[in-house]
């Protein structure tokens, strides 16, 4: 367990780095600027929608593979599914924040979100052993 629990993390610290340095040099966020928020209008209002749809549909898709692990398995049987579904989640919440970063730059306060919102999902082995607790319902 330990040892893919490990792997888990560095590709999570992967990610989550990768994103950070991404916006540091690509959303120009040495200046304060991003923290003004632009007029609302229709198109920001689709944009604002992004982060709670890639949270949304991450935990979707995390939860109905989980779902599908037989119950029977041992917890080291299960974690290479966990770990598929955790890259699954990760990677919408990652696509999300780079077409905000790429398609509106004035909104990159909310990237921001999902970038420290998919910090908060580091793998640890008490997450692991919750989220696997009802699987295979």
């Amino acid at each position: 367990m330990k040892e893919k629990l490990k792997v888990l993390k560095i590709l999570h610290i992967t990610l989550c780095v990768g994103m950070v340095l991404a916006y540091l040099y690509i959303g120009n966020l040495t200046s304060l600027d991003f923290l003004k928020f632009p007029e609302l209008d229709t198109e920001v209002m689709v944009y604002l929608c992004i982060p709670f749809a890639a949270i949304f549909l991450g935990n979707f898709l995390f939860r109905s593979q989980l779902d599908k692990i037989d119950h029977k398995k041992s917890l080291e049987e299960k974690i290479p599914f966990y770990q598929g579904a955790s890259l699954v989640r990760w990677a919408i919440l990652e696509g999300a924040a780079l077409i905000i970063l790429f398609l509106k730059p004035a909104l990159v306060v909310l990237g921001i979100f999902i970038i420290v919102y998919m910090i908060f999902l580091h793998p640890s082995e008490a997450r692991i052993k919750h989220d696997l607790r009802h699987t295979g319902r």
